[in-house]
């Protein structure tokens, strides 16, 4: 593991996005972290450090630093091939017998590998209703009391119990109270991951709030520009944190150390893209509220937005991303899509180009979202070209 630039605890996070993760400051080092293209390493002595590049490499050590930084972690972040390699990372800790909660409405894949896992007879899948905060607790109390779990025997590299929250989730963007859920899941003894990839570690710390790990997409704003597939993980659980390395360790689920140099390197703009993304989001939230081909808007710092009290909360930004429901069907929804010229068309979100899709295009989205609901994510362009785009978009609904 190579050495890292330590920073002062009072540093904004404008300044640490470009001053952490460095090699420290001594004579001719280099200002950028080098990329190790090494799949073994010399070995002359006992040293289990940088044996070989499924255990370890440089390159990852300054991703994992500034990003467990920004979460307020005590021990480094793990970097992962995905988003879904971090969070399998988490998911496949649970033992035969457990018990994982999810809010109803999540990211499909973090929901298709629970059901894996149930289907295998490993962990039985409970859904929450995230916005309805007695509601969960309750389902967390039902499910502790099956577990036997409590705050003493609480086992981090094998829960029988794991509360997995997205707060917004995707593509809803719901809310939950997050201290109040991750509070009680302490008090309960359930391990508690947040996947925080619509916050980003700029807009929420979710570890700062309670939860025990959280997981990124970092393909989306953390790299940010659309070029490369990555995921991390932060806890301050020297536990928690053995379990996820030796599943990355095992499974093969590392990054590339040019993937994870880009993904550094991405960082460095992180604070300057989501401040104008998150800014123009709001914008267009509050433009697309008042428009009458949209039925409805969803976006955490519309103020009102159902979720905007328990956001303006636990959140410094709201986010990129923002969902609207248009007054049409799906066939009239793909036009508005079609007839776009600035938004691009395509899947993922964080990114510096605006995106927008329609998520019931997707089977394995549930039925409760709405067949014309579309997710916006907000790039870097300016905003006023953004919405005359989506005005000119939707006048081919003739409202």
């Amino acid at each position: 593991m190579s050495e890292q630039n330590n920073l002062e605890n009072n540093l904004s996070p404008q300044t640490r996005v470009v001053a952490g993760g460095r090699p420290a400051h001594v004579e001719n080092a280099p200002v950028n972290p080098p990329i190790t293209m090494s799949s073994t390493f010399y070995q002359l002595g006992s040293s289990d450090i940088n044996t070989y590049a499924r255990f370890s490499n440089d390159s990852w050590d300054g991703l994992e630093a500034v990003i467990a930084d920004l979460e307020g972690a005590t021990l480094p972040g793990l970097v992962f091939a995905s988003g879904m390699a971090a969070i399998a990372a988490v998911q496949d800790l649970v033992p035969v017998g457990s018990t994982i909660l999810m809010p109803a409405h999540t990211y499909m894949a973090s929901v298709t590998l629970a059901k894996n896992l149930e289907a295998r007879g490993i962990a039985k899948l409970v859904r929450l209703d995230l916005e309805n905060t007695e509601s969960v607790i309750a389902e967390l109390e039902a499910a502790a009391a099956e577990r036997g779990t409590t705050p003493e025997n609480v086992n981090y590299a094998a829960p029988k119990v794991l509360l997995w929250m997205e707060s917004p989730t995707n593509p809803m963007l719901e809310v939950g109270d997050l201290p109040a859920i991750l509070s009680a899941a302490k008090r309960l003894g359930i391990v508690s991951a947040v996947d925080n990839t619509f916050a980003t570690p700029l807009g929420q710390q979710p570890l700062t709030l309670g939860a025990d790990v959280v997981v990124h997409s970092a393909t989306k704003s953390i790299a940010g520009h659309s070029d490369v597939l990555l995921g991390i993980a932060v806890t301050s659980h020297e536990v928690l944190r053995a379990a996820m390395h030796a599943h990355r360790t095992t499974n093969g689920a590392i990054a590339g150390p040019f993937e994870a140099w880009l993904g550094l390197r991405g960082v460095r703009t992180m604070a300057l893209r989501v401040k104008q993304a998150s800014d123009s989001a709001l914008v267009l939230a509050r433009r697309l509220s008042e428009h009458p081909a949209v039925r409805a808007v969803r976006y955490p710092g519309l103020e009102s937005d159902p979720g905007y009290e328990r956001a303006a909360a636990q959140m410094n930004l709201f986010g990129s991303v923002l969902s609207i429901t248009l007054d049409a069907d799906a066939a009239q929804t793909d036009e508005v899509v079609k007839a776009l010229k600035i938004w691009t068309p395509a899947t993922s979100l964080g990114g510096v180009e605006s995106l927008v899709e329609r998520r019931r295009r997707h089977g394995a989205e549930p039925h409760s979202i709405p067949e014309s609901l579309l997710r916006l994510s907000v790039g870097i362009e300016d905003v006023e070209d953004l919405y005359a785009d989506l005005t000119r978009a939707l006048s081919v609904l003739g409202k």
